[in-house]
């Protein structure tokens, strides 16, 4: 059977090649930007390539500093876990082993947030299988600062994905980029790492089209502006973002309820809305496979776990992290998400915008070059 994947696009460049490369610039030999005295890099949680460029009227610095050779692909899953942890180990999510925001602990026979389990659920740091590249900046004698929101300092993600750096808190974008800007002076060499997270937080309560987002993009620019005016000489800053975002109204939601033939043999459901992992009960796979193809294929791909491997959807996989994936992958192609509907909890059913499969919308984000990276 013909798989029928989205291409990548020719001299796509990946997420996992942007924070090696910064670093790079610091000793005058990447391959990607101009030598720099110090490295600032923004993540806009969810700000996709795709919505900067339908709202272009409410950005109007970042659409008019970026190009159309300012774009990158963000890893597949394209969802917070596994694109962050891409980014700041220079690693595939086959590789460093997040590989979606809920995912089989195989120890344990468990389903655990990426994101939140390590606080919640005792998940081990070592579960994240590579050596975060703050870590090893900070281990040449080198500065490295993280600039983000108070509650996220000391969390079990940021030891996993950003252990060696000095933590910055401060309350909102607009006060981090002035940080940023001054870290970069006062630390010449430093990288620096700047998180923004509003944006993805309102888009999945609101969606991306919403009024809501719009405000918060506008924010989004005028701190993005204020960074570049910030800039000492020498200075190089990207904008980038982890995904995009694509709204799914309630009337698109596929609900698995109880007794559906789609859940027969299934042991354990993983992911998220539009990029289900899909864990068999022993013998159960190949059936389970057959069943959602013939009830899904039209409007999601649906892959056993060999193809995806086989076709690197989640680069190259290191054998720990094989039975973490599912055994039946499902990325939704269409505008449509998939909700366990057998949970009491259905407050999850209330986000508008979704992540995570392998649409244009969903992996193309900006790359937008600042100050000596211009």
């Amino acid at each position: 059977m013909s798989l029928s994947l989205p291409a990548e696009p020719p001299r796509a460049r990946s997420l996992t090649g942007v924070v090696p490369q910064m670093l790079a610039a610091l000793d005058g030999t990447s391959q990607w930007f101009a030598p720099a005295r110090s490295a600032i890099v923004l993540v806009v949680d969810g700000l996709g390539a795709h919505n900067l460029a339908a709202r272009s009227g409410h950005a109007r610095f970042l659409s008019s500093a970026g190009s159309k050779r300012d774009l990158v692909r963000t890893v597949f899953p394209s969802t917070t876990a596994s694109a962050l942890t891409s980014l700041l180990t220079g690693a595939a999510p086959g590789e460093h082993g997040i590989v979606g925001y809920r995912a089989l602990v195989p120890d344990t026979d468990e389903v655990l947030n990426q994101l939140r389990g390590w606080d919640t659920d005792g998940l081990d740091p070592s579960f994240q299988r590579a050596q975060p590249l703050t870590e090893r900046w900070a281990a040449s004698g080198r500065p490295c600062f993280i600039v983000s929101e108070p509650e996220y300092a000391g969390t079990g993600f940021t030891h996993a994905t950003m252990r060696g750096a000095q933590f910055v808190a401060a309350p909102d974008i607009a006060e981090r980029v002035r940080v940023a800007a001054d870290l970069a002076v006062r630390h010449p060499g430093a990288f620096i790492y700047v998180y923004s997270p509003a944006l993805d937080a309102i888009g999945h309560k609101r969606g991306w089209q919403s009024g809501e987002w719009v405000a918060e993009l506008e924010r989004v620019d005028a701190a993005t502006r204020a960074l570049a005016g910030a800039l000492a000489p020498g200075t190089g800053a990207l904008v980038t973002a982890d995904h995009g975002m694509i709204d799914v109204p309630r009337h698109r939601h596929v609900l698995l309820e109880e007794g559906s033939d789609l859940l027969d043999g299934v042991r354990h459901i993983g992911g998220e809305p539009r990029m289900l992992h899909l864990y068999a009960e022993n013998g159960a796979g190949a059936d389970l496979l057959a069943r959602w193809q013939n009830a899904e294929a039209s409007r999601s791909w649906v892959l056993s776990r060999d193809e995806a491997v086989a076709a690197h959807l989640f680069g190259p996989v290191a054998s720990p992290v094989l039975p973490r994936i599912g055994d039946v992958i499902v990325a939704a192609r269409s505008g449509i998400a998939y909700y366990d509907d057998r949970l009491d909890d259905k407050g999850a059913q209330r986000m508008v915008g979704q992540h995570g499969s392998l649409t244009n919308e969903e992996r193309t984000v900006p790359l937008i070059r600042l100050g000596a990276f211009a």
